[in-house]
């Protein structure tokens, strides 16, 4: 089940701000203060607004939208944690890139040597990991806008 929280852009000249850091393995993608994020959760689709009941939740891969200053910043995420706590939203991703630098090119390549690993492997475990693996990015392909 899916719920949907519906901000317009006048209502959100007035929400409260929180703070956000979304950090990936490589580097603090964004810290700062945030009208609202929304999420790619792993039940289902969510928004976090200031002060939210505090929350864990697993991300799936897609794509995470901030709203800050009247303007909106969107990262591909392909998984990983989202904590909610009194100090604001805490984002761990496994990868974290701004929408507007993400190569799909390298996202299609990803996708189809994964697939010639899966169908040269015999090993049991590892056709197991790379069969993972390939839901995984062909979930990353299916979440972005075309």
């Amino acid at each position: 089940m899916r719920y949907a929280l519906f901000v317009t852009p006048s209502s959100r000249q007035h929400m409260t701000a929180f703070h956000l850091d979304l950090v990936s393995p490589e580097k603090l993608s964004f810290a700062g203060d945030v009208e609202q994020v929304d999420l790619p959760g792993s039940e289902g689709d969510m928004g976090v607004l200031a002060g939210h009941a505090p929350l864990v939740t697993a991300l799936r891969p897609g794509i995470i939208t901030i709203f800050r200053e009247g303007s909106d910043l969107r990262f591909v995420v392909n998984g990983g944690f989202a904590e909610v706590g009194p100090a604001g939203l805490t984002v761990l991703a496994d990868m974290a890139v701004p929408l507007e630098e993400f190569d799909r090119a390298v996202l299609t390549g990803e996708i189809k040597d994964t697939e010639e690993d899966f169908a040269d492997t015999t090993d049991g475990w590892r056709r197991d990991k790379l069969a993972s693996r390939l839901d995984q990015l062909k979930a990353l392909q299916a979440a972005l806008p075309h």
